[in-house]
């Protein structure tokens, strides 16, 4: 297995594993997300894939097979009346296919992805979870992430 850049080659690949992702929000929350829907449509995943201010990595097979990705989103408050001037990357989501997890693919793109932000100068790493997943949050806190702050919700 191989952790590198996503390319335009890898779009067909990353949107079946968008609509897994989608599917298991969709499960959690049908109420906020919608069923069969991925989160990006081809000409947003063709910009973002270009982005380095939002750069994707993908852990590919000796086929060059997308296993899983990790969207990443450079982040920093310049110059803010309250928050300090750090460069975070943050993990816009996150995915393995899941035929494939248990096999460390998730752990590795992760650990890959903190190599990168420490080499870009990042001072750390973030990223959201929604509560409905919970073994997407049993797998950030066996990579050592610890909860940062807590979204919550009335429904009316």
């Amino acid at each position: 297995m191989v952790i590198r850049r996503a390319q335009q080659q890898d779009m067909e690949r990353i949107n079946e594993l968008l609509m897994q992702v989608c599917l298991v929000h969709h499960r959690g929350r049908p109420d906020l997300f919608q069923y069969g829907q991925k989160k990006y449509t081809d000409a947003q995943l063709a910009e973002i894939i270009q982005d380095d201010n939002r750069p994707v990595f993908v852990a590919v097979d000796e086929k060059n097979k997308v296993l899983g990705y990790a969207f990443c989103i450079f982040k920093q408050f310049l110059n803010h009346n309250i928050m300090t001037d750090i460069k975070t990357l943050y993990i816009d989501d996150l995915c393995v296919d899941e035929a494939l997890r248990g096999q460390h693919i998730g752990k590795t793109l992760y650990e890959e992805v903190l190599k990168f932000a420490k080499a870009e100068g990042c001072y750390n790493v973030t990223l959201n979870v929604w509560s409905c997943n919970e073994s997407a949050q049993k797998f950030y806190e066996s990579c050592g992430l610890k909860p940062q702050k807590v979204g919550m919700e009335t429904i009316l």
